[in-house]
């Protein structure tokens, strides 16, 4: 296996300097091409600006959640989804007529239409944005005359409080509706959850979506449909590789540790590549980190990132650029300046400051992002009005004003 030095000196666009500068996180405002902010030269692709969505129907969206209404429908839904896992056809979702045969979780999509193609990131039970994102690609798509524009969700639909079965069900109806213009990308938590024949079980924290469903055992069809999301999930890709360079992934990338191996083998697959596309954390200023192979939570950086990018070139599947989920930045979205010409997008769909995010506002702005060919997929801000997040989400904010009395307590 080359040396790190010789495998960054084979991609032209790492460049020296970029070692003892590395660059600021470009803020919500910034401007990811500032070479004031240490670029060295512009990205390979385009990077757009956000756009800001003020105006949908909040008052519609916030009044047609009805969770109640998504539990009485459970019987159904889940029905419906063991039917469409059951079934024999081979395609039955987004991109699965592009899987090399159906244990493929590394996906090369080889052909894409122009039709919209849109990129939500972690849910975590945030019900409220999932149908406000859902109502925003809906407007769109009416006014291009799309009967059905296309979905890539990236994963992580449950834990940290909010509405986690109902989010669940609310995707299980989606895709029932549409199945072959939605794809699930797998989140961390939606590939730790699993069941051993007689209880959920988790291997990451927060975990409370699995607490819920051993408090539910009794219930057949939470039960059914927590078992969904466990065969959902394992039949879900870890990784999308568009032909365009855009690689679509929860966490990340094959990191440098397993780049000699991948070289050898073309085997997109192996359990450890699988397991970084789903696991691994972007520091948006170092230049490199260190693989730890006792955590999957280990953390990338520029350079690592530039050099996958030019291995994954002479495998035949040349790498760019990245839309990711999984690191829940404050302002919801993420361009980090430091990464250069192999720009990426970090997007996450959380209307709320999560219980373990300890600093911020608790009204946050969520995002989603629209493929565009050949550059980096532009990132949507939804602006819902605060009053419906707060009503939405009461019981975290009594937990955080109960925390808060208790911390300040003499």
């Amino acid at each position: 296996m080359p040396d790190e030095d010789q495998a960054a000196d084979s991609l032209a666009t790492v460049r020296d300097s970029q070692a003892d500068s590395p660059a600021d996180v470009v803020p919500a405002t910034g401007d990811p091409l500032d070479p004031a902010r240490g670029q060295n030269s512009l990205p390979l692709v385009p990077v757009p600006p956000p756009v800001d969505v003020y105006d949908l129907d909040w008052e519609h969206i916030a009044a047609s959640l009805h969770p109640g209404g998504l539990r009485a429908r459970i019987r159904a839904t889940v029905e419906q989804m063991e039917a469409l896992l059951d079934s024999e056809g081979s395609a039955r979702m987004l991109f699965d007529d592009q899987r090399n045969d159906a244990s493929d979780r590394a996906v090369r999509v080889t052909t894409l239409s122009e039709e919209p193609l849109w990129f939500i990131g972690d849910i975590h039970g945030d019900l409220l944005t999932l149908n406000a994102a859902l109502a925003l690609i809906a407007r769109e798509s009416t006014r291009e005359h799309v009967q059905l524009a296309r979905i890539v969700l990236l994963g992580d639909l449950f834990d940290d409080g909010g509405y986690g079965l109902e989010t669940l069900l609310q995707v299980f109806e989606l895709i029932l509706e549409r199945p072959q213009t939605v794809c699930l990308l797998a989140g961390n938590h939606d590939e730790a959850l699993g069941y051993n024949g007689a209880r959920f079980t988790a291997t990451v924290s927060p975990s409370d979506f699995c607490d819920f469903l051993n408090a539910n055992l009794a219930h057949e069809w939470i039960g059914r449909a927590g078992k969904l999301a466990v065969r959902l999930a394992a039949h879900a890709p870890r990784a999308l590789f568009f032909p365009d360079g855009l690689l679509a992934v929860h966490g990340g990338f094959p990191l440098k540790d397993l780049h000699e191996r991948l070289a050898e083998t073309k085997d997109w697959n192996a359990t450890e590549c699988l397991s970084d596309f789903v696991w691994t954390r972007a520091h948006p200023r170092a230049r490199k980190k260190i693989p730890n192979r006792t955590s999957r939570g280990s953390q990338f950086g520029y350079e690592d990132f530039a050099v996958f990018c030019a291995l994954s070139a002479t495998l035949g599947r040349p790498v760019t650029h990245m839309v990711r989920g999984h690191d829940h930045v404050e302002e919801r979205y993420e361009v980090p300046a430091a990464y250069g010409q192999t720009p990426i997008l970090t997007t996450v769909a959380l209307s709320r400051r999560l219980e373990r995010e300890l600093f911020g506002p608790f009204v946050r702005v969520p995002t989603l992002a629209r493929w565009s060919r050949g550059s980096l997929p532009q990132v949507y801000r939804l602006h819902i009005p605060e009053q419906h997040i707060r009503h939405c989400y009461r019981e975290a904010i009594a937990d955080e004003m109960s925390s808060a009395a208790e911390t300040s307590a003499p």
